[in-house]
């Protein structure tokens, strides 16, 4: 059965020193902290990172003045007791100054997660990341999904979900709604699949 936000594997700030000690000792370890329970994210492959790279440079051609940023820790979920490491955050390029390795999510414009080949890709990134992005506030949520090569598009956050989900095969050109307003063409995409 798996444990409830109200009754977490350990308190937020154990999660968080757990989190330093865990990034500073083994290298490309990332944890997350989602409805009370600790997540490990597997290491990326180059391709996942070559997604990541394709996106910054189209976000930085249409908006100079924002930034990606890869792998920012942020305080989610209802209360900011949860800590999710997005792949990729669009936020003003000094949206984070000054800050701690987790940050409040009120300055991003788009959470963008690339899926991995982990095992619990459905839960974590179609399931958990959606929702919690959305109770954060977050305008987009976008998903690159190699598994299925499909591109998600979550908008116009409601609470507990996404009132809005645009999915499209890759190939087929998508918008990114404001905040953001770019469309991507994703036929590159193909590319860096299995």
């Amino acid at each position: 059965m798996p444990m409830k936000a109200d009754r977490p594997h350990m308190l937020t700030e154990e999660f968080e020193e757990l989190a330093f000690t865990a990034r500073n000792r083994m290298e490309g370890l990332r944890l997350e902290f989602i409805d009370g329970q600790l997540r490990s994210r597997a290491l990326l492959d180059g391709s996942h990172g070559r997604v990541v790279q394709w996106l910054t440079r189209i976000c930085m051609r249409h908006h100079p003045e924002l930034w990606l940023h890869p792998g920012r820790g942020l305080k989610v979920q209802t209360g900011r007791n949860g800590r999710a490491v997005p792949d990729a955050s669009l936020a003003r390029s000094d949206a984070f100054a000054g800050q701690g390795e987790w940050s409040d999510p009120g300055a991003v414009l788009m959470a963008v997660e690339v899926t991995s080949w982990d095992s619990d890709t459905d839960r974590r990134h179609r399931q958990e990341k959606p929702r919690v992005y959305a109770e954060s506030g977050i305008p987009v949520y976008l998903l690159i999904d190699r598994a299925e090569c499909e591109v998600a598009v979550h908008s116009e956050p409601g609470g507990q979900r996404y009132e809005c989900v645009r999915t499209v095969s890759y190939g087929r050109d998508v918008h990114l709604p404001d905040p953001v307003g770019i469309t991507l063409q994703t036929e590159v995409l193909k590319d860096w699949v299995r």
